[in-house]
This record gives C-alpha cells, structure tokens and sequence, in this order.
C-alpha cells in the first residue's frame, strides 16, 4: 500500500465521486457500544500505530478504525461519503483545487476539538516526515493545504487528480489532534489518538485493544463494546487451532487455502463459519524488460500461451481466487479482459512455439522465476512451482523456481537482478487508476525498466484529470490493451476475502469488500 501485499488473504462498484460529495449515511453522536466485545486474530502484524508511516494492511486496518478521514467509503461500495467532513468538493473544472467543510463539534478521543488545523498538520506532518514506509508517496500531487477557517480546509493540487476524494477517504487521510504527534517525527510510544469510533487502549506485540469512542461523532454505528486484535505472526496453525479452540471469535488474514477448505470439510468445525466477500487484491508475474531473456517479447508471449491459471486457482488456492485476464481487476470501474482476448484462457503449446519463432527463438529457454513467500504467503512457492511445471511440460523451457527472503527479494529487483517476479497488490483506493499509475507511471514501483510514452504522457493525465470516472473506461481499456500487447506483467489471479467466524458473530459481510476498509463497528456477537 503503495500496498505491494502481505499474502493473499484469499482472495459493487461505482466510478468514484468527484463533484459535489454532500452529507449521506446516518450521523451519530458516538456511543458506548452494545453487545459484547469481539476478539479476532490475524497472521498480519500491525507495523505502526501513527498514520505518517503505516503503509500495510495491518496498519490500515487500526486507521480505519481509531482515525477519521475527510470521507469514508460506506460498507459495500466504492464512492467516498462525508466522514468528518460535512462537505466536499472539487471548485474548479481542472480537478486541482478540493476543498471540504468540517462538521461541527468533532472531537478526538482525548477530548480536544478536531478543527481545519488538524487536518492540515496531519496533511503537512506526513509530507515532511516522508516516511519511506508511510503513505507520504500516494500525494505528490499536493502543493499545499489551506485553512481558510476552523472549519474549512483547501487541497490545492500541482496536477489534475479526479482520484483524490478517493485517497482521502483511504488510511492515508488519518487525521490526527496537532498537540498530541510532532510534526518532525513519528509518534513511537505505540499510542494513537484519532477521533474515529474506536480508541487504541493498549498496543503490545501480541495484541491491541480497541474500546468505544465516545467523542466520535460520524457515519459508523458500533455494533459491540470493544474489539481485541490478537497477532499471531504468520502462524497460521495457531491461528486455526485459536479458532477451532474457541481463543478467538474470528480468524481474518492469513489463514492458507487449504485451512479454509479443511475447516469448511471438518467434523471438529462445528460452531464455525466460512464467510466470503469481494477484493480488489491482485497478483502478477512481472517482467524484467532489460534482461537478456524476458527482455524479448516472444518469450513473454510464450509464457502468457502457456499458463494455466485456472490450474493454479484449483490445484494451489483451492478455489480461493479467481483467473484474472486484466491490469483492473472485475469489480472496478474499468476492468476489461485484454489478456483472455489476446492470448485465450487455454494453454496453446503451437501458439507459444509461434510467439518463440517469431522472435528467432528455436532452443529450449531456460529461465528461473523468483518467488518470495516470507511476502505473500507459502502457497507463493508453490504456485510459481507449478508454472514452472507448466511452461516445462511443452518442451519449449527449462524453468525452475528460487525462493529468497522479502528483504533481499527487493534489493535483487532493484538491482535488475531477476527476469521474471510476483508480486501482488492491495489496493489503496478502489479506482482503475490504483491500479495502473503505480504499475505503468512514471517512476513506477514495479522495478522492471517498462515504458510507455502513450501511457505515461497522455492515458495516465488524461484519466487522473476526469472527474467522470465512467468516461475513464476507453481510455483504461486502450491502456489495458497496451499492457497486453507490450506484456511488462502478466496477470495471473484476483484473490476472494475470507474470514472464518464462530457462528455467533455476525456483520462480516459488512467488513470484507473492495473498498479494503475492515469495519470493526460492524461486527456483533450473539
């Protein structure tokens, strides 16, 4: 987040606001909660509790829950509402200039007044902190944030960004109280003080507790009087035995595909739910375009003929994922299927040996795919595993799989290292531009020396500067097809999001969509 994710959590939509955003959904004054308090495990980490410098889903997911932003995505859908804004909108034609009306009588947690100047000292304390680990990078289109008065705020923007209502409304519009962080450095004594529905009673390496908000004043109604997030560190079997021992009430992130299948299958499962939503979370093969061998496009080609992605989602993910044959995933305001039209869903031997001739290739290719489960999960190994199984068993590669730590997997990419790579993506707003600058953009984050004049100069602007997300769709499908042709990347999966419940709680449905925001208010225990 910009979100490269942290395993797949295995594995609606409309173009996103950009006019006039005007007060929806039900405002409340903040309560004490009802119910009971809900206890949920995970295999993620929460790596940072100060929003200038979380950057991964664990972080967002405490965000999303002890700050408010400017706008929120409401449960289900993918276009940002009033949060602690009472109103927002872009003033001008170009898309640079947005500016938002504050509710009145906000208030953190603590009890202080949540005004203009907060909003723009978290705005201002991010950029200049600039955490290589932090959000910071999702806004280089921010010139400056003014505050008119104590209740007005104004993002003026260097460039034309329609998306930008959508980046508020994500973890990396946390707004934080001004006297409580230092706007030269993070906050490191694990506390928070936000003014969203929750409030951060304790943070340890083995759990955080959250407990009601009684200041909050905006869209959310808490369903329960109190969450604890339990970490188990990528143990996924603890994690499991937690559940089935009845130590959590829900298992969320991190539980392997074949966990999920075995406790749907189990006799000792009783009491235990399966619950399935929709995600925006994605994984590709990237492509070196510098190295000697992926570098030449009918190798690239031959791998795109050759893979059998539905394959992999019965054999590796359990039916846990879905084929993906696009840079936007289904769901998102955009998507097209450019990849299924040009190379088909069926492995085609003749098709590859072609896309290998074409380019004077008659020898056996030999290639190694760079796989890195300590990132995106064991089954990662496994997976790359069998492609290498597939594009061996034409005769046309010799390809095998290594596996290296997180930590030396990015250096060697950046380092031009390998020639073909995963990685997987998380969304950090649900747009089609989420998922094509970053990849394709100038000074992209995917480390595989690709460029495209078309994109990076005209599709990219163009699609940012449209306030009209729906009149997007031509110009990403042009882009899309594009990819496609030239293959920098090679999508292979869109992930389903699961969490596995005993079966007395309930509201996760209202937590699992691809918006990524993990509604902790939401959730009830019978």
């Amino acid at each position: 987040m910009i979100k490269l994710n942290q395993w797949p959590v295995l594995p609606i939509v409309a173009g996103l606001a950009s006019g006039l955003l005007t007060g929806c959904g039900t405002t409340t004054g903040g309560s004490s909660g009802t119910g009971s308090s809900v206890v949920m495990g995970m295999s993620d980490d929460v790596l940072a509790t100060d929003p200038a410098s979380g950057y991964d889903p664990g972080s967002w997911l405490l965000f999303d829950n002890v700050f408010q932003s400017l706008l929120s995505f409401p449960k289900g859908g993918t276009e940002p509402q009033p949060e602690a804004a009472k109103k927002c909108s872009f003033t001008d034609t170009r898309a640079q200039v947005y500016r938002c009306t504050l509710k009145a009588g906000l208030k953190f947690s603590n009890g202080d007044a949540l005004t203009s100047k907060d909003v723009k000292f978290s705005f201002d304390r991010m950029l200049k902190i600039n955490d290589p680990a932090g959000p910071a990078i999702m806004f280089p289109m921010l010139d400056k944030v003014e505050t008119p008065d104590a209740h007005t705020v104004v993002f003026r923007l260097n460039t034309s960004d329609a998306t930008f209502p959508s980046k508020l409304a994500s973890g990396a519009g946390s707004i934080v109280d001004h006297t409580q962080y230092d706007a030269n450095g993070l906050r490191e004594d694990g506390g928070a003080v936000g003014s969203g529905p929750y409030k951060l009673d304790s943070y340890g390496d083995d759990e955080a507790v959250f407990s009601v908000n009684d200041n909050y004043k905006g869209t959310a109604e808490v369903k329960n009087s109190g969450v604890t997030l339990k970490f188990f560190h990528g143990d996924q079997s603890a994690l499991k035995k937690a559940l089935l021992d009845n130590k959590v009430d829900i298992a969320y992130r991190g539980l392997t595909a074949t966990d999920i299948a075995g406790i749907e299958n189990s006799d000792d499962s009783d009491g235990v739910e399966v619950v399935e939503g929709s995600s925006a979370e994605v994984q590709h093969l990237v492509f070196n375009m510098d190295d000697p061998v992926t570098g030449r496009l009918g190798v690239r080609k031959a791998i795109a003929y050759l893979l059998d992605r539905d394959a992999l989602i019965r054999d590796v993910y359990k039916d846990t994922a879905t084929a993906l044959y696009s840079i936007i995933p289904a769901g998102i305001a955009g998507h097209t299927t450019s990849f299924f039209d040009t190379y088909g869903a069926h492995p085609s031997k003749a098709a590859a040996q072609a896309a290998l001739e074409a380019d004077g290739i008659t020898d056996k290719v030999k290639l190694t795919l760079w796989s890195t489960p300590s990132r995106y999960g064991p089954a990662t190994d496994q997976e790359l595993k069998a492609i290498a199984k597939q594009l061996n068993a034409g005769g046309l590669f010799d390809a095998d799989v290594k596996s290296v730590a997180y930590s030396q997997y990015e250096k060697d990419i950046a380092k031009g290292k390998y020639g073909v790579y995963v990685k997987g993506w998380v969304p950090d707003y649900p747009d089609a531009d989420n998922f094509t600058a970053p990849f394709f953009g100038k000074g992209n984050v995917l480390s595989n020396n690709y460029t495209n004049n078309t994109i990076t100069d005209t599709l990219i602007p163009r699609t940012a500067a449209q306030s009209d997300r729906g009149a997007t769709d031509r110009d990403f499908g042009k882009l899309q097809d594009i990819v496609a042709d030239q293959l920098p990347v090679l999508p292979v999966w869109q992930a389903k999001q699961y969490a596995v419940t005993r079966d007395n709680v309930y509201g996760l449905e209202y937590c699992l969509d691809a918006s990524t925001v993990f509604r902790f208010w939401e959730l009830s225990k019978g």
